[in-house]
């Protein structure tokens, strides 16, 4: 089940075959796919087919570095990587999907590097927004300790952003043991246009691949976030 409610407020990519040069200057937007911390593209394999299954949008996964030590380096690359899939395939804006950090990584790309001139939609699955305090014996690595509630990169994103022009989809759930609190992935800031879902019953790492997901991502990049009211509970959720 979900359910949603406003909000508050060095790399190698892939392409998809589904989504090849057909879909290029016609069709939607091409669909940039980042995966988390410690992960790799290949946590995409069945998002990327299933977004690019009707051949009207490119996929690609971008693979960054895993000796990455500052989130606002790849941020930076995020951002030529994404000037290159503009000009390659003739679209000025494109949607991004993010897992975890790579959520993170995208948001502050948007905010901060002005990105929102190019994002017309960012989804994330499972991002820290507000940080996470799990795991606090890996403060050692730098991105993790990025992550944290209380760091430079998390005092940034809060920093007002007005005239934001990405839209925000934040899928988050209760039983994200990654997310610490679990709320920590909704997206509660003032000037940007955030949607939050909630997953019910689905863990951080089986976000990207459960077909729930899935179909809801594909349904938020088509266009608004189909909603309906539990008549039961009066609580909003994706139908």
């Amino acid at each position: 089940m979900f359910q949603e409610r406003p909000g508050d407020g060095a790399g190698e990519a892939s392409g998809d075959d589904s989504g090849a040069a057909s879909a290029g200057r016609a069709g939607r937007p091409p669909v940039l796919l980042l995966h988390g911390f410690n992960d790799n593209r290949s946590v995409f394999v069945l998002l990327r087919r299933a977004l690019g299954a009707d051949g009207l949008r490119r996929v690609e996964a971008y693979n960054y570095s895993p000796f990455t030590r500052d989130l606002r380096d790849t941020a930076r690359l995020l951002a030529a990587r994404v000037e290159e899939l503009c000009a390659r395939t003739g679209h000025e804006r494109i949607d991004i999907v993010g897992h975890s950090l790579g959520g993170l990584t995208a948001r502050y790309y948007v905010q901060r590097l002005g990105g929102d001139a190019r994002v017309r939609t960012l989804v994330t699955l499972g991002t820290p927004h507000g940080g996470t305090r799990v795991a606090p014996f890996m403060d050692a690595h730098p991105l993790v300790r990025q992550m944290r509630p209380d760091s430079d990169v998390m005092a940034e994103l809060r920093a007002p952003a007005p005239g934001c022009r990405t839209r925000c989809v934040a899928f988050w759930s209760e039983f994200d043991a990654i997310m610490v609190p679990t709320g920590t992935a909704r997206i509660e800031h003032p000037d940007l246009t955030a949607v939050n879902v909630q997953v019910t019953g689905i863990g951080h790492l089986a976000l990207p691949a459960h077909p729930t997901v899935i179909a809801a991502v594909r349904r938020a990049l088509d266009g608004p976030v189909p909603v309906v009211v539990d008549k039961a509970s009066g609580v909003p959720s994706v139908a």
